[in-house]
């Protein structure tokens, strides 16, 4: 056979049907014994399938639990052969063969029949079971008397099969065939001429089977014949064919039939003998007869699955070599032994949770044997679960979804397929499919909270881990993985990253600065958490941070303002009585709660007796009546203290003038000792103090020099010239000896406030002035202040300044024209 037309043949048709699944069936033909590996059919083109159609549904071929002689190739999308076919081992005496397989492909589920027709090659020839027969035969016997050979065997079929006899020599024999019900034929052997043992006792003969095939192929088996003396009659079977019916399955031993023969001769030669004739099925094997009595009887064991039928050809024979063949016929009949086998097509056990329902999850093929009523199976599944069962042709079931699966609620289903079938008694058999439900990211991660509030000290670590923040994802693995990462946003104008962080992997959030309470008292960002599916799933939460005071501020004193050039005095009139206001000190702290509350005390005073501190406002009181004892220079030093834990503190030094005018406190206050303040950049400033000072060094050096040039350049110039000199005189010249061009001034600065409960400062008349700030080295009479505005100029409209806390004024005492000239120095957030 070319191999063109080894080459697939579709024979049949090619149906698709769309029941949830896709069903086909494809027809092949191939003759048998052809190498591993040759071609059987493109499967892809029959099918319509595209070749990544296969990979993709990993298309494999189910043969159920027979042998796989043909393999798929994806890559080709062709049907090759995989193991050597010999028709005669798997369909023998049948015709036509052909291999039955389904090719399955999932997602979505698909599977199509292909049936694979193997055809038969001449390469069995034809074989007798026996080496040589013998006969006894009468000389006596008439000319016409039939003795029946043994058949021949060929396992091929059709043309390949046995197809003809041929004997020799016919000198005294011929060959007759006679064509049986089941197709084969009965071999005869017919006595065309008497014997005669006394010519000739022993005959050899050569029988010669032949078949059908290119080339033909035949089997040969020797006949010897013995000739005797004579028998005149023959035994006689009372039927020429037996019939019976034996279950199938029965125990050996069991009765079949018995056949019985006559003969009308006496003695030896009316003695009959029974015997089975080898056949060309395995009769012989499976049953037995009784020589003496004809009894046919069950040796072996029967399986209607395998054989329903089985002819046995018997002989009778008397002593005197003369027989009798008769044929039984045996029918096997089906019993329900044998129980439904499941096999599942589908190698998976996967499906996401995401299908549709009626979505096709495995095919189940139930094989049954048995015949009739015995063979019809009725399938079911467990209840409870959303999945049903229904037939979709001749022993195939499919299991489908009928509704929605959700792995978060059953991420697995045992699904148990139970297969009845309808004999008596039924039989039945289960198989359990453990279904896993893959996962799929349709949950998004859900936070323990709706929003989150956390509170952390001010003055923390950076890096601080102030609290965590936790999301759950309902899905698994992967989509499961909840990773955490910080919005953008921004606080008071800056990316609150530099705020905060968190862990992706944790939640845990971290702070990253140091937080300052007076700075930032709290803030809000938002949280994302984003799971590790595709596409991934987020969800948001807020977070409050609030930031918890501690009492890191010292108290700060806002008046009296210390100052380390000048010393800050308060005037008590001598006149003052019991409680009279002197001056209230002012302070802050910028923490806040218990650790903003303040305290006032006094510390130290040049005499105790005569003032006395407000504990909560600070006012500075006078306890009794002042008196010209009373030393005018009164030095206070006032406590102001928090109420945190531990408590922090500032000291105020406040300087009190007992007196009724300026002139009286200035003596005094000319030797007062003032504090030096030393300031922690010390070293800084006089470094640049240095600095400073060598560049004015060095400035005023070469200005130096220039000027010498430039004057020693002049006075050559005026050397060699004849124009005379005018003598030049400062503006506002006068003379010194004692004419009064120049003032008599004295220089003064002044601060107060009228009531301790308002931040004013009113200055009226130079009379009315009561609180004095004098700067010691402003002794004896200094140069008029320029652009100063006068307080007196306008007698009759007294200058109110209102200043929001306390601040600093120059006052300037003109001892000649009794008037006062102010210079605001300083007002913090004030105004006039």
């Amino acid at each position: 056979m070319t191999d063109r037309t080894m080459r697939r043949q579709v024979l049949l048709f090619m149906s698709i049907l769309y029941l949830g699944s896709t069903f086909g069936q494809v027809s092949y033909s191939i003759p048998e014994e052809m190498p591993k590996g040759s071609f059987v059919g493109d499967i892809a083109q029959d099918l319509g399938l595209d070749v990544k159609r296969l990979k993709s549904g990993k298309a494999r071929i189910y043969t159920g639990d027979s042998a796989e002689y043909i393999e798929l190739n994806k890559e080709r999308g062709v049907l090759l052969i995989k193991d050597r076919i010999d028709r005669e081992a798997i369909c023998p005496q049948t015709s036509p063969c052909a291999l039955h397989f389904q090719v399955i492909l999932e997602n979505p589920m698909e599977f199509y029949s292909i049936a694979v027709e193997v055809t038969d090659v001449n390469d069995n020839a034809p074989f007798f079971k026996r080496d040589e027969m013998k006969f006894r035969i009468s000389e006596s016997v008439v000319t016409g008397t039939v003795f029946v050979l043994d058949q021949a065997i060929d396992l091929d079929v059709g043309a390949n099969g046995l197809q003809s006899y041929l004997l020799k020599p016919t000198d005294n024999f011929v060959l007759r065939l006679q064509n049986q019900a089941d197709g084969s034929k009965m071999v005869e052997m017919v006595l065309q001429k008497p014997l005669d043992r006394e010519k000739r006792d022993h005959l050899s003969l050569v029988l010669t089977a032949v078949d059908g095939g290119e080339p033909q192929l035949s089997g040969t088996v020797q006949i010897n014949v013995n000739v005797l003396d004579s028998n005149d009659n023959a035994p006689l079977f009372t039927q020429k064919i037996y019939k019976s019916t034996l279950r199938e399955n029965s125990p050996a031993g069991t009765i079949v039939i018995t056949v019985s023969a006559s003969d009308l001769d006496e003695g030896s030669n009316g003695k009959i003998s029974y015997a089975i004739l080898n056949s060309v099925d395995d009769a012989s094997e499976v049953f037995d007869i009784n020589g003496e009595t004809g009894e046919v009887r069950l040796v072996g064991s029967t399986d209607f699955e395998k054989k329903r039928q089985y002819q046995i050809h018997v002989q009778a024979s008397d002593e005197g070599g003369l027989t009798d063949s008769s044929k039984v016929i045996v029918e096997i009949v089906d019993t329900n032994d044998n129980i439904p086998a499941i096999n599942f097509m589908s190698k998976s056990t996967v499906v996401t949770e995401n299908i549709q329902p009626g979505t096709v999850v495995t095919i189940v093929n139930i094989q049954d044997p048995d015949s009739g009523e015995n063979g019809k199976v009725q399938c079911y599944i467990n209840e409870n679960i959303p999945f049903s069962i229904s037939s979709t042709s001749n022993n195939f079931f499919s299991i489908v979804t009928d509704g929605d699966l959700d792995r978060e609620r059953a991420s697995e289903y045992n699904i148990t397929v139970t297969c009845s079938d309808e004999g008596v008694p039924s039989l039945s058999s289960s198989v359990t499919l453990t279904l896993q439900i893959s996962d799929v990211n349709d949950n998004a991660p859900v936070f323990e909270r709706s929003a989150y509030e956390a509170y952390i000290v001010e003055n923390n670590t950076p890096g601080l881990s102030i609290f965590t923040v936790k999301a759950r994802d309902a899905d698994w693995n992967q989509n499961a993985r909840v990773s955490y990462i910080l919005e953008d946003s921004s606080v008071n104008g800056v990316p609150v990253s530099s705020y905060v962080s968190v862990s992706a992997d944790s939640g845990v959030i971290h702070a990253v600065r140091s937080f300052d309470y007076e700075q930032i008292k709290d803030f809000q960002f938002r949280i994302k958490a984003q799971d590790g599916g595709s596409p991934p799933l987020s969800s948001n939460v807020s977070v409050k941070i609030l930031i918890q005071d501690q009492n890191d501020n010292p108290p700060q004193v806002l008046y009296p303002v210390q100052t380390g050039g000048s010393l800050v005095a308060e005037m008590v009139p001598r006149s003052a009585d019991v409680g009279y206001l002197v001056t209230k000190v002012v302070a802050v702290d910028v923490d806040s709660g218990q650790n903003a509350w303040l305290s006032y005390k006094l510390q130290k005073a040049t005499d105790r007796a005569l003032f006395e501190v407000g504990l909560q406002n600070g006012e500075i009181r006078t306890i009794r009546q002042v008196t010209d004892k009373d030393a005018v220079k009164q030095r206070l030093t006032v406590i102001v203290e928090d109420n945190g834990q531990p408590s922090r503190s500032a000291t105020v030094i406040v300087n009190v003038a007992v007196a009724d005018s300026f002139p009286e406190v200035l003596s005094e206050f000319t030797d007062f000792t003032h504090d030096k303040e030393y300031n922690d950049n010390l070293t800084f400033y006089l470094v640049l103090a240095l600095a400073v000072v060598s560049f004015l060094f060095i400035t005023c050096l070469v200005v130096i020099i220039s000027v010498k040039i430039y004057r020693w350049r002049q006075s050559r110039i005026l050397y060699h010239s004849n124009l005379p000199v005018i003598p030049y005189y400062p503006p506002r010249y006068s003379d010194t000896l004692g004419t009064g061009t120049l003032q008599h001034v004295y220089n003064y600065e002044v601060c107060r406030t009228t009531d301790s409960r308002k931040s004013d400062c009113k200055f009226g008349r130079a009379g009315s002035q009561n609180v004095l700030i004098m700067d010691p080295s402003s002794t004896g009479t200094m140069q008029r202040i320029q652009n100063e505005k006068s307080i007196l100029d306008e007698p009759d409209s007294p200058l109110e300044v209102r200043i929001q806390h306390c601040s600093t004024l120059n006052l300037t005492y003109n001892a000649t024209h009794k008037s006062i000239v102010f210079k605001l120095r300083r007002i913090p957030n004030g105004y006039f």
